[in-house]
């Protein structure tokens, strides 16, 4: 936090929205739900008010995901409440369905299902891993969780916030989406521990990190006794791990302030910049004169002329390699810099 406070508000809102892209991506793939990266920062840069020319509109469930995730961060000082929660699990569900199976949405689960039951393995040979709560117990379970996540406590906020995320998916209160919205609640809690709305590390996606791990942590906590310990020394942990990771988004950021205050004094056509804005904003992999002509809608040889000037401007270096291998990075851009952006 002290190390992003002098670079400026649209600096600290770059790293913000990098974070929080990276939150909402990674806590969908612990479900084993892959969401366009594009729609999400597209979705979250137009709701904090940052440019987004040339990314993709984000589709209805993207909005949804990704209004659940800045409701829970941007508002972080607001009370929990039922209203709100059902808010999260109708934004998280906008077509009333999961997959193709429809579901009770915006309201605790009900047992016209059965027991909410956590199971793996082929059928007929399931494996039960856990049993949430009767659903005629919610009303009494959510308003006593509410409660506690809503008053006044000597615990650490931190510790606050893992024994919230226990607390919620031992619940299980919904159909499904139980364990996004208990994310959810957790980058909230959080940001009540930080004081701060911006996001400069995520949990989520150090928690993906340790998918397997983080499902055996939850098992055997909701299976032990009362004696939490060991799950807490795991979240702290994880936490470490995930503010240890943000150093990679804090490099991206001012690699990317200071390339442009070095064009600055030159600046480069809008082809180019379109290009180095992608290069520098998730783009995977290497820059080739076919992709170049293709982000910009060019010829190949008006995509060759504009990358022999970046290159001879020192932005651009090529790869080793040559003919139709021939590939591009930016240059003084470390490897694992270049994977984290």
């Amino acid at each position: 936090m002290g190390r992003m406070e002098p670079l400026g508000f649209e600096l600290r809102c770059e790293a913000s929205l990098a974070v929080l892209t990276d939150d909402v991506v990674k806590s969908s793939e612990i479900e084993g739900e892959h969401l366009p990266t594009d729609e999400v920062r597209s979705s979250i840069a137009r709701r904090l008010g940052l440019a987004i020319a040339g990314l993709p509109e984000a589709s209805r469930h993207v909005e949804g995901v990704v209004e659940m995730m800045l409701d829970a961060t941007q508002r972080y000082r607001e009370p929990v409440t039922a209203e709100r929660l059902f808010g999260w699990h109708a934004s998280l569900f906008p077509t009333g369905h999961s997959g193709v199976i429809r579901i009770t949405v915006g309201a605790w689960r009900t047992g016209q299902r059965g027991p909410m039951q956590v199971v793996s393995g082929p059928i007929g040979r399931e494996k039960v891993h856990f049993e949430g709560p009767d659903a005629q117990r919610l009303d009494a379970e959510m308003a006593a969780f509410i409660a506690w996540c809503n008053a006044d406590s000597p615990v650490d906020p931190v510790l606050r916030a893992a024994i919230a995320h226990l607390w919620f998916v031992t619940i299980h209160p919904f159909e499904d989406g139980n364990g996004r919205i208990a994310r959810a609640l957790t980058d909230m809690l959080l940001a009540r521990a930080d004081g701060t709305k911006d996001r400069f590390y995520s949990m989520s996606a150090e928690i993906e990190r340790e998918r397997r791990e983080y499902y055996s942590r939850l098992e055997r906590a909701q299976r032990g006794d009362l004696d939490i310990t060991s799950w807490l020394s795991w979240f702290l942990c994880r936490l470490e791990a995930a503010i240890d990771q943000a150093e990679d988004t804090l490099s991206g950021v001012l690699f990317k302030a200071r390339l442009w205050e070095r064009l600055s004094a030159d600046p480069v056509n809008e082809r180019q910049r379109k290009v180095l804005n992608r290069m520098v904003d998730g783009f995977k992999g290497h820059m080739n004169t076919s992709k170049y002509a293709k982000i910009t809608i060019c010829s190949q040889d008006t995509a060759l002329r504009d990358i022999k000037d970046l290159l001879a401007r020192g932005v651009l270096v090529q790869n080793e390699g040559g003919g139709r291998s021939t590939s591009y990075r930016l240059a003084g851009l470390a490897a694992s810099q270049e994977q984290g952006l």
